[in-house]
């Protein structure tokens, strides 16, 4: 359902890691919004709710919201470095349309609601 690169698994291991909780997850996720009209979400989680779909990598878990599915399956996850910068980055064979920084993406039967992003 979801892939996650080796560099992208490092830096999700850390960020779990400095959550300080005994059990966390990332939450992988969608919202309406961005420049694009979908936003990807990628928050620290530390409640499994009715409905997730719990993804064992090995050295952390991903939790996925069955509405998500369809928005998400085949994501695959990178983190990239470039100067001072760095950030993940999505490959979403479900997208469409993505912006240019990547963070919002449409597909071919719903767009979403386009707002600026921040």
């Amino acid at each position: 359902m979801i892939q996650v690169s080796e560099a992208a698994a490092e830096k999700i291991v850390g960020i779990l890691a400095s959550a300080d909780t005994q059990n966390s997850f990332l939450r992988v996720g969608v919202d309406e919004g961005g420049c694009s009209g979908l936003s990807y979400t990628l928050i620290v989680d530390e409640q499994q709710a009715e409905g997730d779909i719990l993804l064992d990598k090995g050295v952390f878990r991903i939790l996925v919201h069955t509405n998500t599915v369809p928005y998400i399956e085949g994501l695959e996850i990178d983190y990239e470095e470039s100067g001072m910068l760095g950030g993940f980055t999505m490959n979403n064979p479900n997208a469409k349309v993505s912006c240019g920084c990547g963070a919002s993406f449409r597909l071919a039967n719903y767009r979403g609601e386009v707002k600026k992003c921040d």
